[in-house]
C-alpha cells in the first residue's frame, strides 16, 4: 500500500492554485464576457498537448497580502505550432485585470530571451489594464525591458501580437515593433491616451471601440494587419499567419507540399486589363489566380486600399505579395501606401520571403496635403526598402508604370533581379495626355483642329513610349509574357534565384526616412 508523500500533496495543491490563479469568480467574470482564459487561449493555440508552463509559481514580490497569486497575472511557455517550437505568453486579466507588474514583466522577458537563443518565434497574448499603479517606476521599468526586447530580437526571430483585451497607454508599444498585430473585433483596442483623457484635455467625446478599436487600426491607423471577429478566429489567424515564417533569420522561408500544378495556366488573366488605359480592374483577382489556391493572406486590408499586401505562397514556398490596386485611386501611390509598401518589404527581406511585386500605378496622389505630409518622405521609405532588400525580387508590370512610383517601387535598377511585363504594360515618365501637352504644347495651340492634333499626338506617343516593347530594347523589361502564364514564369524565375547572395557594404545600419 503507498504511502502519501506530503511533499507530492503540496506540489499537487500548487499546481491547482496555479491553474485559477485569480480565482473561480474571476474566471466566471471573464466567460461571461465570451472571453477565454489565458491558458484557454494557450491551449487553442499550440498543437494537442504541448504546452509547457514556466514560471508558474512566481508571485509578485510587491504584493504584501497573505496569499498572493501565483503566476502574477501572466502564463508562459513553450509549446508547438504544426510541429514548430515557439514560445508564448498570455496576459490573465483573472489577476489584477492582467495589469503588469515587475514580476510580470520579468517573466515575459524570460521567455523572450529563450525564444531568440533558440531561434524560435514567440507570439504574445495581451489582455492588460496597463501598468500596475501600485508598484510605481517598477512597473514603467518593466514594460521598457520588454520593448528593449521587441526591439533587439526584431529580424531575429518572428513577433506576433494578439491583442485579446485591452492594450492602453505605453503597453501598445510593444505589440506596435512586433511583426504583426492580430485583432478582435469589439473586444480588443489600443491607444496610447484613454476616451476620459481625451475629453478632459481636448473636449472630445468618444468611446474605446471607436477611438482604438479593432476596424480602427485595421483601416483608418493601419497599426493591425489582421482582424478577427471572434478569439478562436484570431488564434487560428495567428497559425496561419505564422506558417509563412521561418523560424528566425537564418532559416530559409518554409516550403510546403502542394498539389497546384505550377504550369498550371490562367486564361481569364489574359483579358483581365481592359482595353481603355482608364478603366479599372482587380489586381486581388489576379493575385488569387496566379499564386497557390486560397494560399494568399492579405494584411491591412482596408488600411490604403489602392495597395495591396500580404502573404502566399509559389509552388508551395512562401512569398511576400506587394502590388497597386488600380481600382482604388487609380493604383496612385500615396503616404499610406507607402508605408504599407514598405513595411511588408522589409518584413519579408528580413526572414528571407522573396518579393513579388505588381506594378499598375499612375504615379503619386497629387495634392497640397500628400506634399505637405511628406509624400516625399513616405515614398522615399519605398525606394530605400526595396534597394536595401536582399531577397529575390521578381516584378510584373501589368498596365501603367509611371514616373516615381515606378521607379522607387519596383524598377530593375533599384534592385529588382527579373522583371515582367504584360502586354498591357505602358512605361513611361508620364501618360500619353500630360507628355503630349508638354512636348508639342506649341504645335497643339498653332493646330486649326487643336483636339484633333492633341489627340493625333497622344497616339503618336502612345505607340512610341506606352508599350512594353520600347521598355524591354532599352533593358528595363526582362520578357513581355502573355499574362495567362504569369505564375509559370514566377515560380521558374524563383526557383532560379533563390541561392541568391546580395553583397552589401559594410556599416552599422542604414538611415532610413521615417
Amino acid at each position: 500500500m503507498a504511502v502519501s508523500d506530503s511533499r507530492l500533496e503540496r506540489l499537487d495543491k500548487m499546481r491547482e492554485e496555479a491553474l485559477v490563479a485569480g480565482g473561480q469568480s474571476a474566471i466566471d467574470r471573464q466567460h461571461a464576457k465570451g472571453k477565454m482564459t489565458a491558458r484557454e487561449r494557450l491551449v487553442e493555440l499550440l498543437d494537442d498537448s504541448s504546452f509547457r508552463e514556466l514560471a508558474a509559481f512566481n508571485i509578485s514580490q510587491e504584493d504584501q497580502s497573505e496569499n498572493p497569486p501565483l503566476g502574477d497575472g501572466v502564463v508562459i511557455g513553450y509549446g508547438k505550432i504544426d510541429g514548430r517550437t515557439v514560445y508564448v505568453y498570455a496576459q490573465d486579466f483573472t489577476v489584477q485585470g492582467g495589469s503588469l507588474g515587475s514580476m510580470h514583466a520579468a517573466k515575459i522577458c524570460q521567455v523572450m530571451d529563450l525564444a531568440a537563443k533558440t531561434g524560435s518565434p514567440i507570439i504574445g497574448m495581451i489582455d492588460s489594464g496597463g501598468a500596475r499603479i501600485q508598484e510605481g517606476v517598477k512597473s514603467l521599468g518593466g514594460y521598457a525591458e520588454i520593448f528593449k526586447r521587441n526591439t533587439r530580437y526584431s529580424g531575429v526571430v518572428p513577433q506576433i501580437s494578439l491583442i485579446m483585451g485591452p492594450c492602453a497607454g505605453g503597453a501598445s508599444y510593444s505589440p506596435a515593433v512586433t511583426d504583426l498585430i492580430i485583432m478582435v473585433q469589439k473586444q480588443s483596442f489600443m491607444f496610447l491616451t484613454g476616451p476620459q483623457v481625451i475629453k478632459t484635455v481636448t473636449g472630445e467625446e468618444i468611446d474605446s471601440e471607436s477611438l482604438g478599436g479593432a476596424d480602427v487600426h485595421l483601416t483608418i491607423s493601419g497599426n493591425a494587419q489582421l482582424v478577427a471577429p471572434d478569439e478562436k478566429s484570431a488564434i487560428e489567424l495567428a497559425r496561419r499567419a505564422l506558417s509563412y515564417f521561418p523560424s528566425n533569420y537564418m532559416e530559409p522561408s518554409p516550403a510546403y507540399e502542394n498539389d497546384d500544378d505550377p504550369y498550371r495556366k490562367a486564361e481569364q488573366l489574359n483579358s483581365l486589363v481592359p482595353l481603355n488605359p482608364g478603366e479599372p480592374y482587380s489586381m486581388r483577382e489576379a493575385i488569387e489566380e496566379i499564386v497557390d489556391r486560397g494560399s494568399f493572406l492579405e494584411l491591412q486590408k482596408g488600411f490604403a486600399p489602392n495597395a495591396i499586401v500580404g502573404l502566399a505562397r509559389l509552388a508551395g514556398k512562401s512569398v511576400g505579395i506587394i502590388s497597386q490596386e488600380p481600382a482604388a485611386l487609380a493604383g496612385c501611390m500615396d503616404i499610406d501606401s507607402a508605408d504599407k509598401i514598405s513595411r511588408t518589404v522589409r518584413l519579408c527581406d528580413a526572414f528571407n520571403l522573396p518579393v513579388v511585386t505588381f506594378i499598375d500605378s499612375p504615379g503619386f496622389l497629387p495634392g497640397v496635403n500628400q506634399e505637405h505630409g511628406g509624400v516625399i518622405r513616405h515614398g522615399a521609405k519605398v525606394l530605400f526598402a526595396y534597394a536595401e532588400s536582399s531577397v529575390p525580387k521578381v516584378s510584373v508590370v501589368t498596365r501603367k508604370a509611371y514616373g516615381g512610383a515606378y521607379v522607387v517601387l519596383s524598377s530593375k535598377y533599384i534592385g529588382t533581379d527579373i522583371t515582367y511585363a504584360w502586354p498591357s504594360a505602358e512605361i513611361a515618365v508620364m501618360g500619353a495626355e500630360g507628355a503630349a501637352n508638354i512636348l508639342y504644347r506649341k504645335q497643339i495651340t498653332q493646330a486649326e483642329d487643336q483636339d484633333a492634333e492633341r489627340a493625333r499626338l497622344e497616339e503618336e506617343y502612345r505607340e512610341k513610349h506606352l508599350n512594353p516593347y520600347a521598355a524591354a530594347r532599352a533593358g528595363f523589361i526582362d520578357e513581355v509574357i502573355e499574362p495567362a502564364e504569369t505564375r509559370q514564369k514566377l515560380i521558374e524565375a524563383l526557383k532560379a534565384l533563390q541561392n541568391k547572395v546580395d553583397n552589401v557594404l559594410p556599416k552599422k545600419h542604414g538611415n532610413m526616412p521615417v
